[in-house]
């Protein structure tokens, strides 16, 4: 193993981290708090605001959840812990 267990779990921790809080400022602050705001913009005659509040957040998470299967495989890989 390249590091320790522990700085294993920190890294993994960290990353998920980082992308729960990406994931909550899309779908809470930018669906919820500053719908308002975002809806001064216009995407197809749909304000941004709604649009992170119906679809937005759902995309965010989808792509996270890839990105977090990414960094993973990096992370197992330079902690010696991947599987193939």
């Amino acid at each position: 193993m390249s590091g320790s267990a522990g700085d294993y779990w920190k890294a993994n921790i960290r990353l998920v981290s980082i992308l729960l809080a990406i994931w909550f400022v899309v779908s809470y602050l930018f669906g919820i708090i500053l719908v308002d705001v975002l809806n001064q913009i216009q995407i197809g005659g749909v304000g941004l605001g709604f649009w992170f509040a119906q679809q937005g957040s759902i995309f965010t998470f989808l792509i996270l959840i890839f990105v977090y299967a990414k960094k993973m495989n990096a992370l197992d890989r330079k902690f010696n812990v991947h599987e193939d």
